[in-house]
């Protein structure tokens, strides 16, 4: 398949990680911020394929992952209580929250459905205007136009009885968060191809300059990959920090305009709890006070609650790159997708998700 296969072609991806290897003289750690990335990384093992003083960390790029408890029982309490008809992308229904998830609250009288789009979720409320359908806006960047979209296109219809629960972070600032942490161990960056197609490359420059750390933009294929960390490993070596382009073919410098400006008009910037890291300032994205009709943190009496977690996941540690999902005692034993104790083992871009679907049997340990 064009623009998939080349970028899985053996050989280039083979030459690619013995050109890291030539140019690799110091231990280095990259974190690639996608989930998307993450996933690719693991199941082609391509940190294999690395020499050994090149470490890869996993980022906070699983927007499921990092949507706080407090906004799960939120929407467990949007359809249970208030009776809405809560919609919502499949990977959120199992991420726990501090009492039951969304496949529990359907399992209990909840009207919970899937959907593909949250333009889906608009044809609900039509199709049901007498119910109350909230959609589970999730997401980073990436997912925000579609998001916005589907409020202008309320509006416009008269939908009145369609609003969304808003979960929506920021990728730059996670960054910085993650930068400027203590314990931090990040050299270097993968950022995410798709975000950067929406929102461009000029908000990178400014943080790699202060940090000290290159930002590679690059997409999800082994080759992609492979090229972003070969260019960060040539910049660490040669002592230089700034930003390039490894995804030319979909990132223009600007971003989607188009899409930006559907963005900023019905959103924005605020502060976010991201679940396992705590509140990093202005790193998500808010409804607008002219669209509060839409809003559904603002149309439903809704209880606020601190963000217990589970004592015995590390998704913090892991989603900060300070560990890996096999450092954590209780992977693959008491955390598994079927009975996961964090997101970061429920979602499809969860690292801890990635490792157990394809390492989990490399990491167990030798029969006696």
């Amino acid at each position: 398949m064009k623009y998939v296969d080349e970028y899985r072609d053996a050989a280039l991806v083979r030459k690619l990680a013995d050109a890291i290897a030539r140019v690799t003289t110091r231990p280095w750690t990259i974190m690639e911020i996608c989930g998307g990335q993450t996933h690719a990384i693991v199941k082609f093992g391509l940190d294999d394929l690395l020499p050994k003083n090149i470490t890869l960390v996993h980022g906070p790029g699983c927007p499921v992952c990092v949507t706080s408890a407090d906004l799960i029982d939120q929407a467990v309490e949007l359809t249970l209580k208030h009776g809405a008809i809560l919609c919502s992308f499949g990977d959120m229904l199992r991420v726990p929250g501090n009492g039951i998830d969304l496949l529990t609250a359907k399992a209990r009288g909840g009207d919970v459905r899937i959907v593909y789009s949250p333009l889906d979720a608009v044809g609900i409320a039509k199709a049901n205007p007498t119910k109350p359908v909230v959609f589970f806006a999730v997401g980073f960047e990436t997912t925000a136009p579609a998001n916005a979209m589907s409020v202008l296109l309320a509006e416009r219809d008269g939908v009145k009885n369609f609003s969304i629960l808003t979960s929506h972070v920021l990728v730059p600032p996670a960054m910085r968060a993650i930068l400027g942490s203590p314990d931090n161990r990040v050299q270097g960056f993968l950022a995410a191809g798709h975000v950067c197609t929406i929102m461009g490359v000029e908000e990178y420059g400014p943080i790699a300059k202060e940090y000290g750390a290159p930002i590679i933009i690059t997409g999800f294929e082994p080759v992609d990959i492979l090229e972003g960390i070969l260019l960060c490993v040539k910049q660490l070596e040669s002592g230089r920090a700034e930003v390039e382009n490894a995804y030319s073919r979909a990132v223009r410098t600007e971003g989607n305009t188009h899409a930006r400006t559907i963005v900023e008009t019905v959103f924005e910037v605020a502060d976010r709890d991201w679940r396992g890291i705590g509140v990093i300032p202005q790193s998500g994205l808010a409804v607008r006070a002219k669209y509060a009709a839409y809003d559904a943190a603002k149309r439903f009496p809704l209880t606020t609650t601190a963000d217990h977690g589970c004592t015995e996941c590390i998704s913090g540690e892991i989603m900060r790159g300070v560990k890996k999902p096999h450092d954590c005692p209780a992977f693959g034993t008491r955390c598994k997708p079927e009975h996961p104790l964090g997101a970061p083992m429920v979602s499809s871009e969860g690292a801890c998700a990635a490792y157990y679907r394809y390492r989990s049997r490399t990491l167990e340990p030798a029969a006696t």
